[in-house]
C-alpha cells in the first residue's frame, strides 16, 4: 500500500514540475558501461531533451562493480543494476528524479556468475535476471523500501549435448516480460532456446515456474540473445548473436509459434557477427537492431501487419560496438551505446521511413553498456 501510495503522489509530482513542458520531451538517460576490466565503475547521468537531441551531464555515481545492465522501476523511485562478474550480484539504488541522484541501498547474490541482464515486474515486486556464466535465472524479491531481499528463486537450464564453442554449457542473457506481464522469456544463448516461465505475482517466494511448453528451441548454432515484442502483443522478435538472424514469433498466451526468420547481414558479407540488441519503434511500425563484429550498424526493417519484417534500411553506427541501443519514449531519437569505441551516437528517426540521421554531437564515455531512459 505504500508502495501504490508513493507512486500517486509522484505521478502527480511529475505533473506538476513538468506541467509547462510538452509530454515525453524532458527525460533523464541513465548510461552504465560493460567494463569487464573493471575500468569504469560509474553510472552518469544526462539530461535529455527529445525536441532536440540534447544531452547534457548532470551527475554520477562511482564504484558499482561493471554494471551491464539497468532496469528502473515502475514508480521511478528506484534504479537496480546487474554487477557482470564472476561473484555474480545485483545491485539496488535510489533514485531522486529531481536532480538524478543515485544512492546505493545494498547489493545481494544473483543466484549465478556473470549476470548480463535485469528486468522488473510492472508491479515493482521482484527483479529477475539472467545470468549468463552459469547458465540460469534468478527471481529476488524487492523489499517495501526497495533495497533487495534475499529471498531467491533460481532456474537452471541445460546445454544441448556434443555442444562445442560458447554452446558447451548454458548461457542464459535475457530475462523479458510477456505484454500481458504473465510470463518471462529468456532466450539461452548456449542452449539454443527461448525459456518461457510462467509468473504469479501473489507468490511471497519462488514465483516462477516452468510453462506448458518450458521452451521453444531456435535453430542450431543461432545463439539466442535478446527478445522483444511489439506493443500490440501479438508478435514477438528474436535477435541471434551468432548467425546475425532475426526470428518473429506469433505469440498468445505464453507461447511463440515461429513465422520468419530474416538475416541482418548485406549481402556476400563474410566479416565477423555479432548481432547484438533489438527494440521495436514505440509505434510499432519498424525494428531495430545492431550488429557488432565488422559491420557496426543498426539494421532497419519496416513492420508489416502480420508481425513480418522488409529490410528498410542501413545505418552506421558512428562507432565501434554497438552492445546496447535505445529508443527515446517519444520514438523521436534513437542511441547506439559504441562500447569499444567509447561513445554514444544519437540518432532522429524519420518516423515514416524509419531511417535514421546522425546528430553531430555525441556523448563521450568510457565503455558505454546499457542506456535507459525515464520522462521526468
Amino acid at each position: 500500500m505504500k508502495r501504490i501510495l508513493a507512486l500517486v503522489i509522484l505521478t502527480c509530482l511529475a505533473g506538476s514540475l513538468t506541467g509547462q513542458n510538452k509530454k515525453g520531451t524532458n527525460m533523464l538517460l541513465f548510461i552504465s558501461p560493460y567494463s569487464p576490466k573493471m575500468n569504469n565503475q560509474t553510472i552518469s547521468v544526462y539530461y535529455f531533451n527529445a525536441r532536440t537531441g540534447e544531452a547534457t551531464y548532470k551527475t554520477q555515481i562511482k564504484g558499482i562493480v561493471n554494471p551491464s545492465y539497468m532496469v528502473i522501476s515502475p514508480d521511478k523511485r528506484f534504479l537496480y543494476s546487474v554487477n557482470e562478474n564472476s561473484k555474480g550480484t545485483i545491485s539496488s539504488f535510489s533514485l531522486n528524479l529531481n536532480i538524478g541522484e543515485l544512492v546505493l541501498l545494498n547489493s545481494v547474490p544473483s543466484g549465478g556468475n556473470g549476470p548480463t541482464y535485469i528486468t522488473i515486474d510492472k508491479y515493482g515486486k521482484y527483479v529477475f535476471c539472467a545470468n549468463y556464466g552459469s547458465g540460469n535465472v534468478g527471481a529476488i524479491k524487492i523489499n517495501e523500501d526497495g533495497s533487495l531481499s534475499n529471498n531467491l528463486q533460481v532456474l537452471n537450464h541445460e546445454a544441448k549435448r556434443n555442444s562445442t564453442g560458447r554452446q558447451q554449457g548454458p548461457h542464459a542473457h535475457a530475462t523479458v516480460f510477456s505484454p500481458e506481464g504473465k510470463y518471462l522469456m529468456s532466450p539461452d544463448l548456449g542452449a539454443d532456446k527461448v525459456y518461457i516461465y510462467r509468473y504469479d505475482m501473489m507468490k511471497d517466494s519462488d514465483p516462477l515456474e516452468p510453462a506448458d511448453p518450458p521452451f521453444v528451441d531456435v535453430n542450431p548454432g543461432s545463439g539466442p540473445r535478446h527478445i522483444d515484442f511489439h506493443p500490440d502483443g501479438k508478435y514477438a522478435y528474436v535477435i541471434h548473436e551468432m548467425t546475425g538472424m532475426i526470428s518473429v514469433w506469433d505469440y498468445k498466451d505464453g507461447k511463440l509459434a515461429e513465422k520468419q526468420n530474416i538475416t541482418m547481414l548485406p549481402e556476400g558479407y563474410t566479416g565477423r557477427i555479432g548481432a547484438a540488441d533489438n527494440h521495436v519503434s514505440p509505434d510499432g511500425k519498424f525494428l531495430y537492431a545492431s550488429n557488432r563484429g565488422d559491420v557496426n550498424e543498426i539494421v532497419i526493417y519496416k513492420i508489416n501487419k502480420d508481425g513480418t519484417l522488409i529490410l528498410a534500411g542501413r545505418q552506421s553506427t558512428m562507432g565501434i560496438g554497438p552492445r546496447n541501443f535505445v529508443i527515446d519514449p517519444s520514438g523521436s531519437f534513437l542511441l547506439v551505446g559504441n562500447n569499444s569505441s567509447n561513445d554514444v551516437s544519437i540518432f532522429k528517426i524519420n518516423k515514416k521511413s524509419g531511417l535514421l540521421t546522425p546528430i553531430e554531437k555525441k556523448i563521450e564515455i568510457g565503455e558505454p553498456g546499457c542506456l535507459k531512459f525515464v520522462e521526468i
